[in-house]
């Protein structure tokens, strides 16, 4: 298949759905590009694991400052009201449960929304877990943003993670290029569909028992 959204309009469409007031963590890579297209007039507020809470989008080019960075060490804004804190208090957030939503990138998530996003087992991969732990298990609903495809073309949307797994049952939604995924209970449903992805397509590719929203 081909048509498919970019990484920026896959953003674009993750921030459609964060709702006015929502506390948020953006995952490193894929998932920062959410906070360049939130609308202005909506109040959404980004945490950072590494002690910041009202993260505003990337600087304009040539207005960097690396002082002021996200987890992933990309240069960000500060947005009126923004607070900084230890990175232990940050953690003690995102375990206890006051964040509504963290998205965040995989290599797999399970029509179960078991979550793969740290190691892929390679011998040569370097483990990486980060805070996505504590995001997957702390978070009121966990969204992934990712591709659909390997490189190989093999969905990462699977019946089963071959992959060492970060949480378990914890994924709620999955944002890909070529469409987005409830999941809920064991059951992915279809909720969009993008570009020329089919309803046949996509059950060729993933292998799973889809339903289709419209």
């Amino acid at each position: 298949m081909s048509n498919r959204l970019n990484r920026d309009q896959i953003a674009a469409r993750v921030a459609r759905d964060i709702p006015e007031g929502a506390y948020v963590n953006l995952g490193i890579g894929l998932p920062t590009l959410v906070a360049n297209h939130l609308p202005a007039d909506r109040e959404v507020l980004l945490h950072t694991e590494n002690g910041m809470l009202g993260m505003g989008p990337a600087p304009e080019k040539g207005k960097e400052d690396y002082d002021l960075i996200n987890a992933g060490k990309q240069p960000v804004t500060e947005l009126p009201g923004c607070a900084f804190f230890h990175h232990a208090d940050s953690f003690a957030m995102m375990r206890g449960g006051h964040l509504d939503i963290c998205v965040l990138g995989a290599f797999q998530v399970s029509r179960h929304g078991d979550l793969a996003n740290w190691h892929t087992g390679a011998p040569d991969a370097i483990p990486a877990v980060g805070g996505a732990m504590d995001l997957a298990i702390g978070a009121k609903d966990v969204y992934v943003m990712m591709e659909l495809t390997t490189r190989e073309g093999q969905s990462k949307l699977v019946e089963a993670c071959s992959y060492p797994l970060t949480g378990v049952r914890c994924v709620s939604r999955v944002y890909t290029d070529m469409a987005v995924f409830d999941l809920r209970d064991g059951k992915v449903t279809v909720i969009d569909l993008f570009g020329d992805a089919t309803p046949e397509g996509l059950l060729a590719l993933t292998g799973l028992p889809l339903t289709f929203e419209r």
